[in-house]
Formats: C-alpha cells, structure tokens, sequence
C-alpha cells in the first residue's frame, strides 16, 4: 500500500475499516477549534474596529486617510509572513500531530495580542511605536499562519464523513463570534469611557482580554485527542517500515506540489474569494462607513454587529445543506451572487439610508456565508493525511497574502480614484475566480477525505455506508456487463463483415 494515498484499497472495505467517531470526542474538538478561530479573529476584529484610534495613536502626524491607511497597512504586513508560519506549523502537524501544534499556535497568538495592548504610543517613544506594533503583527501572522488551516483538519478529521460540513462549519462560525464579540467590546467601551479616555487608553483593554481567552483555549486543545486519522497513519506507517516507529513522517514539499498541483489551485481559488469577500466586509466596512461615508464609528460598528449576529444564524444551516447538496453549488453560488450583486449591494451601502445600508451590507453577508459555510470542510479532503496539514497551510496562507491586502488596498483605491464602488468592482474581480474554481473542483460532500476510509457517526451508519459500497460494486459489475455485452455484439458483427468481405473477394485470402 502506497503511503503517498496511505488508505486506497485494492480489496473491498470491510466494517472494521470503517471509523466509528465518539460524539463527546466529536465535540470536545469542534469547541477547542472553534474557540481557537474565536480568539484569532476577536483579535483581526478588534484591529479593524480600532484602526481609527490606532492610526491617530501610532500616526499622529500623519493626515486622516494616511492615518487609517498605514493603520489598515500594518494590519496587512503580516499576511507576508503567514506562508512561513503556514510551512512550519503545516510540517510540524504532519509529523507530530495536529493537537500539540494547535496548542503551540494559540500559545503565540495570545501572547502577541496581549503584547499590543502594553505598546506605548507615538508621542512616548517615537518611531519605536508603530516598530514594536508590527513586530507584534508579525508574530500573530507567523502563528495564524498554522491555525485555521491545522483547525479545520483538526476538526474534518474527526468529523463523520455525512456531518463534516456541519461540524466543520462551527469553525468559522468561531470566526464569526470573534468579530462580534471585538465589535462589542469596541462599542462598548468606547460608550462608556468616551472617545480622548478611548484613544488614551481604552483601546488597549480588548487586547489584554487575549490571555484569559487563550489560556481557556490551551486547556480546551491539550484536553483534546490526537485525530483518529492521524493516528492510524501513523500506525500504518510502522507497520509498513520498522525503521520508521517512533519516527515523524517524512514530508517533501515537492512532492506535494508535483503531485497535488490541481488541488492547490482549486484551495487557492476558494480562499482568495471567501477571504477577500470576509476581509471586505467585516474589516474594511466600519472603516469605509466612517471615514468614507462620514457615519460616526459606533453607528457604522454597530451595523456590522447586527449583520454579523445575521450570520451566525445562517452559518450552520450552510454547512448542514451542504452535506445533503453538496458544496459546489454553495462556491458557485456565493461566487455569482457576488458578481451580479456587488454593484447593487454598495449602491445601498452608499445611499446615506440607515435602512438600505443593512439591506446591502446583509446581503453581502449571506453572499459570505456561502462561502464561509463549507470552506471549512471543503479545503482538508482534498489531501491525504500525510501531507494534508502541511499541503493546505501552504496553499491557504499564500494566498491569504492577497486577500490579506484587501483592506489596505480597498481604502487606497477609494482614496485615489475618489469612486465609492471601488470595492464592489474588487469583489467582481474575485468572484469570476471563485467561478472558475467552482467548476473544476470534485465534489467532496458526504465521502471519506482523500486517502483516508469512512468516519462514521454509529455502528448503524458503517453498516449503512458499507452496504452503500456494495450496492456501488453491483451497480459498476452490472455496468461492466452491459459494456461487456455491447463489445461483444460488436465483435460478432466485425466478424460477420469480416466475412461477408472474404466471401465477396476469396482472392485476398
């Protein structure tokens, strides 16, 4: 058995090689991954609520829309260094589990969120300021760098193969959470301590709530399991070379790009348009309905709380219909639902209406969460195990270097050309890539990741999914009959014209 596709079989799965998921392990490890992407984007969501106060606090020389921008720009930086973080954390939980890496990746992310919070400003220490800010930045980078992709295969591991795209879809609705739980804190001490109390010192406390936030999720991930998955690769492993018990799996990046090139591409194309469309509207849009807009920061905030609450009522029916469905449709449809709605949705977004300032952010939102709901579950069956971690860090952080820009990028256009639908004509643009994405990636839905056998959720389902495979073995024996048959009709009648021509010319012979 080849370990490069460890689990492809040549003879028929029996019911013993099919993975029976314990339900309190099931959710023990959606709740510590989910809590982990809660903590990852409390903080992005907190950044972009305050990069007004950070750009005044860090920037103060500099104007109003340089302020915001070089804010947005430190913000983005760090994306640069997310694929370094995605290489090394991806290697490493391929080769000594996902559960020790992701207690390692929250570790960093906690302690750089914290470190934010105790930078003193410009006017203290100069230029040191934004310099120790973006050393903070670029911590928290290297670290996300191998969290939400070693979550997601965290979480898709363990999850039973007809469930994984519910199960995986609490992973961004932590995501989710993140941000409004930011937001709200954002709002709410921003209104009870006033704005000088704010940018004097206000904005520090949301990046001190980090720790006792990442010290909840540390004990959630050490108290979890290793995944069955990866467990049984490297059972697998031991029994095949016995020079390599006790030993780490040995991964070539090469490798991975020689031989899973189509679905790197495929991740790619799904990141680039979920993550642009997610940056776009929770990160950028408080800052556009301010600065831009001219709507007071708490007005503009407190719009995108209440989409975003929106969405987290959404999220999991997404991934519940796409295990029924599939999650091609849901790709396809967020990706035209954004080319045809973009324009539409900022003209409400920019007609000065409170009311169609909702409607056209909300439905972006839903656009979103087309996208959101089964990336999560998508992106990991892609791989196999042995290099599922590392391959999918890899693809997933480079490009979140392009969407990571967006904001950044957003605000400058808007600035430069003075056109408000800017960032409508940013989404066209990523939306015709999540087509043609959409219509070349395999359906994933309902089937065991790539290389790996079933994971079910009871005994009664592995029963149920092996008499599946049965039924598929007689439906294909049936087909090869029928073409059997029909090569067969088709032989005899080369004969009989075989024939007739020696029968009309004997001369041949």
């Amino acid at each position: 058995m080849s370990t490069g596709e460890s689990t492809i079989r040549n003879e028929p799965l029996q019911i013993e090689d099919i993975t029976v998921i314990d339900k309190a392990k099931v959710k023990k490890a959606v709740t510590a991954a989910a809590l982990g992407n809660a903590m990852e984007w409390f903080d992005f969501g907190v950044y972009g609520f305050v990069a007004y106060a950070l750009g005044k606090v860090f920037f103060p020389e500099a104007s109003p829309s340089v302020q915001t921008i070089a804010a947005l720009a430190t913000f983005s930086v760090p994306f640069l260094v997310r694929p370094l973080g995605g290489v090394f954390f991806g290697v490493m939980g391929d080769k000594f589990g996902r559960q020790k890496v992701l207690s390692a990746t929250i570790i960093l992310m906690a302690v750089s969120t914290f470190c934010i919070g105790l930078i003193p400003s410009y006017e203290s220490i100069g230029i040191l300021a934004p310099i120790l800010l973006l050393l903070c930045k670029l911590a928290q980078g290297f670290s996300v760098g191998g969290e939400y992709t070693g979550a997601a295969v965290f979480v898709a591991e363990f999850a039973p193969d007809r469930r994984r795209g519910f199960l995986s879809s609490w992973l961004d609705f932590g995501s989710i959470i993140g941000f409004v739980s930011g937001a709200g804190v954002v709002v709410l001490l921003s209104s009870i301590v006033g704005e000088a109390r704010f940018l004097e010192w206000g904005w520090r406390i949301p990046f001190f709530l980090a720790a006792p936030l990442g010290l909840i999720g540390l004990y959630l991930r050490h108290a979890a399991e290793e995944t069955p998955a990866f467990t049984e690769q490297l059972e697998r492993m031991e029994k095949e070379d016995q020079d390599a018990i006790g030993s780490a799996p040995r991964i070539s990046f090469k490798e991975i790009v020689s031989k899973y090139w189509r679905s790197l591409l495929i991740c790619v194309g799904i990141v680039l348009v979920t993550n642009v469309t997610y940056y776009m509207l929770l990160t950028y849009m408080p800052t556009y309905l301010s600065h831009n807009l001219h709507y007071s920061e708490d007005h503009g905030v407190l719009i995108i709380i209440v989409v975003m609450v929106g969405m987290l009522f959404v999220q999991p029916f997404v991934g519940m219909a796409s295990d029924r469905i599939g999650r091609r449709p849901f790709i396809a449809a967020g990706s035209i639902g954004l080319l045809v709605a973009a324009i539409p949705a900022f003209h409400l977004i920019t007609s000065g209406n409170t009311g169609w300032i909702f409607v056209g952010l909300l439905l972006l939102a839903v656009l979103l969460n087309c996208l959101i709901g089964v990336m999560a579950s998508t992106l990991p069956a892609m791989f196999p195990t042995r290099v599922r971690y590392s391959a999918l860090a890899s693809a997933f952080n480079i490009s979140v270097i392009i969407a990571g820009v967006t904001p950044t990028l957003a605000a400058w256009l808007v600035e430069t050309t003075g056109d408000l639908m800017m960032p409508a004509y940013y989404l066209m643009v990523v939306a015709v890539i999540g087509l043609i994405t959409a219509y070349f990636m395999h359906e994933t839905a309902s089937k065991p990741m790539r290389g790996d056998t079933p994971n079910a959720s009871s005994r009664r389902e592995a029963r149920e999914l092996l008499q599946e495979q049965y039924d598929h073995i007689e439906a294909s024996v049936d087909d090869l009959d029928v073409e059997i048959n029909d090569m067969q009709g088709k032989l005899a009648d080369l004969e009989r014209r075989k024939q007739a021509l020696i029968d009309r010319h004997p001369d041949l012979v």
